[in-house]
């Protein structure tokens, strides 16, 4: 087992260490330091975030609309400036990403181009227990197609013991449904427990059977090593507001794969922004759609949030998500192991243990317990997350956390746990 001396030898070689120095460390009223484990729920604001905002401010009060061309970064280009070190986060080519809209937006414009029901294919697959807003969404796109979400949703459950959902169970999922599956709509990661999807698998076997297939990667995107472009689904979408610190509500991501980069015929709905920019302030009636993911844009892009998401991603492209995910990995797996030494029958980690199967989140089920047990965690200066009716969610994550504040944290829980039997 660790020990906090272990612990904080693990701190003084950590090579991404001076990273923590580059964002805003939550503190008490009296100007303490918390301890953060919530960056699967909203990721830590960027030291230069509020610099980088500033400078637009200034330059809109200087230029006024001649920002839109003299602006420092000038803002009819500002998502360009954005699309390298996002494409490096997702393993995607450039122009198979951009930053548009939020997440549900993005959702729906892509179910608009990949959720095409037949009479015979007309059933979308999702994992469960995902994120309302996800089944909101498909459930919506369901009806809007005049189809019955009692009839065409389909959920892809855990094995019968727990919480865990197998290889064998997605497989057999599409032995059973493959035929009537129209689209594959799952997240990367499971926000409930953690558990990290086998995306190639499920593009693998979307593809045998037929499917059109997309994935949510708002728990995945900044999280997990992706490579969107090699696995090859239709596409992506993800917030950037989690693990990748662009500010509360802030912008979304999209992935569309380049075998539809030059597919003008796929239905989408339009906005001028689609339209090809060097051309396009001519506002011709006209329309010329851009190649690839530049293509599904509707509108001119907010300038400030994007200005958040170029602070956050210049951090990214310092550590690399190489690093980062096995620094995520070392994390937490010392947090599972000194879990695992808590000698109380009450504790349950529903995160997978094995490395390739979750993310920066560990998901603690506390049997026989109510919601004081995350109230006293939270009065003893830690900031994690509580889920009905007895999950603690943590989430130490690279950029920010570290390996002494993991051992604070299972100390706490584990002297809290004694107080609580």
């Amino acid at each position: 087992m660790f020990t906090r001396e272990e612990a904080q030898l693990l701190d003084s070689k950590d090579p991404l260490a001076l990273l923590r120095n580059q964002f805003r460390l939550p503190t008490d009223s009296d100007g303490a330091p918390l301890l953060y484990f919530c960056g699967n729920s909203l990721g830590l604001q960027p030291v230069k975030a509020e610099e980088y905002v500033l400078r637009e401010m200034r330059d809109w009060a200087r230029h006024g609309v001649e920002g839109h061309l003299h602006a420092h970064f000038p803002w009819v280009r500002y998502h360009e400036f954005l699309t390298e070190p996002m494409a490096q986060v997702v393993g995607a080519l450039p122009h198979e990403v951009i930053v548009m809209n939020t997440l549900s937006v993005n959702l729906h414009l892509m179910m608009v181009s990949f959720f095409r029901p037949t009479k015979l294919r007309h059933k979308i697959l999702i994992e469960y227990s995902a994120f309302p807003s996800d089944r909101y969404a498909v459930e919506s796109q369901i009806r809007y197609h005049g189809f019955n979400p009692d009839d065409s949703l389909i959920v892809l459950e855990p094995d019968k013991a727990g919480e865990y959902v197998s290889s064998e169970a997605i497989e057999e999922i599409f032995t059973q449904h493959g035929e009537e599956i129209a689209l594959v709509l799952i997240g990367s990661v499971n926000y409930y427990t953690g558990q990290a999807y086998p995306l190639k698998q499920i593009t693998t076997l979307a593809r045998k059977y037929g499917c059109n297939v997309g994935f949510d990667l708002a728990h995945g995107a900044g999280n997990l090593k992706l490579n969107l472009h090699e696995i090859a689904p239709d596409f992506a979408v993800w917030c950037s507001y989690k693990y990748l610190n662009s500010g509360p509500g802030s912008l979304s991501g999209c992935f569309i794969h380049e075998q539809h980069a030059d597919n003008f015929n796929l239905p989408r709905f339009i906005g001028w922004w689609a339209h090809d920019k060097i051309n396009r302030f001519k506002m011709s009636p006209n329309l010329k759609l851009m190649r690839g993911a530049e293509g599904w844009q509707l509108s001119n892009p907010p300038i400030l949030p994007m200005a958040c998401m170029m602070a956050s991603l210049e951090i990214f492209e310092q550590a690399g998500m190489d690093a980062l995910y096995e620094k995520s990995g070392q994390l937490t797996g010392m947090l599972i192991q000194l879990l695992d030494s808590i000698d109380n029958p009450s504790i349950n980690i529903l995160s997978p243990v094995n490395r390739d199967e979750r993310g920066a989140q560990v998901s603690i089920q506390v049997t026989n317990a109510d919601r004081s047990i995350y109230d006293k965690i939270s009065s003893s200066g830690i900031i994690a997350d509580w889920r009905e009716p007895d999950v603690i969610r943590v989430a130490p994550v690279p950029l920010y956390n570290t390996f002494e504040e993991v051992y604070n944290f299972y100390d706490t829980l584990k002297q809290i746990l004694t107080s609580y039997e």
